[in-house]
């Protein structure tokens, strides 16, 4: 069963379906798109609140036209050790300066959540059943120090590990 979450805890009724094969959005549901469909759709209209399905071989920034009428960006992780998705959140959050929801779906771990939340995911779709039951118990793992800053601030009193200066 797959579930969506964020910080504020699990979402009930969300409204957002993956358009695929044989799948499609039905009355009260929103679509999210591939790309390709996607672009061609927004070129063709000018609808707002839509969503999109971004795959690691897509090139996000043929967004940047269309950025402020997407309500949902979904980023696929069909691997665990596939981290192209993380770039696509970087460059979605810093470069395109995006500011809508941005939701990680497919494979996705419960270590790769703080992770995932640094770079500007707001929301997961969560079916790992270990994700899923530690997510529940609000048991998400910390991390105490970060390499680099990334498109969400680090909590107030952290610091970068490469910003430390050695005790005297």
């Amino acid at each position: 069963m797959t579930k969506i979450w964020t910080e504020k805890g699990f979402v009930e009724n969300d409204p957002w379906i993956t358009e695929g094969e044989g799948v499609e959005a039905g009355e009260g549901q929103n679509a999210v798109l591939p790309l390709a469909t996607f672009l061609t759709r927004a070129a063709e209209s000018n609808d707002v609140g839509l969503g999109v399905l971004i795959t690691p071989a897509d090139d996000v920034t043929k967004l940047a036209p269309f950025i402020d009428r997407i309500a949902l960006i979904a980023v696929s992780f069909p691997a665990f050790n596939d981290g192209r998705g993380f770039s696509h959140a970087s460059l979605l959050r810093t470069r395109l300066n995006y500011q809508g929801e941005l939701r990680a779906v497919g494979d996705v771990l419960i270590d790769q959540v703080p992770l995932m939340l640094r770079t500007g995911f707001t929301t997961f779709s969560v079916s790992n059943e270990t994700a899923l039951r530690r997510l529940s118990e609000n048991r998400l793992p910390g991390i105490d120090v970060y390499y680099q800053p990334t498109a969400r601030s680090s909590v107030e009193g952290e610091t970068y590990s490469w910003r430390r200066r050695a005790a005297v």
